[in-house]
């Protein structure tokens, strides 16, 4: 099982994340939405796609862009289409 975890407070928990280049992406249904926020920040990956971003807020704090998400990845990457990976002090075990 995979848990995600920022400012104490469990985010993400997933048996069926998909790793890809050391990054565990969680499954959307997985993920506690009450504490993304979307962000405008975007990035491009040279062969997953266009990545988008969201915020995190937990208690009141706030850790900007730190998950992130490819609505429509490349075909290479299909495999993470929607799943939410996470960085920037969240804690993935």
């Amino acid at each position: 099982m995979a848990v995600a975890t920022w400012n104490g407070t469990v985010i993400a928990e997933s048996e069926k994340t998909v790793v890809v280049e050391g990054n565990h992406y969680f499954p959307p249904e997985s993920v506690n939405t009450q504490y993304l926020k979307p962000s405008t920040t975007t990035s491009q990956c040279p062969w997953k796609g266009l990545a988008n971003y969201c915020s995190l807020i937990v208690d009141g704090k706030i850790n900007e862009d730190a998950a992130w998400y490819y609505a429509k990845p490349s075909d290479a990457a299909a495999a993470i289409k929607g799943y939410i990976a996470f960085w920037k002090g969240v804690d993935v075990r």
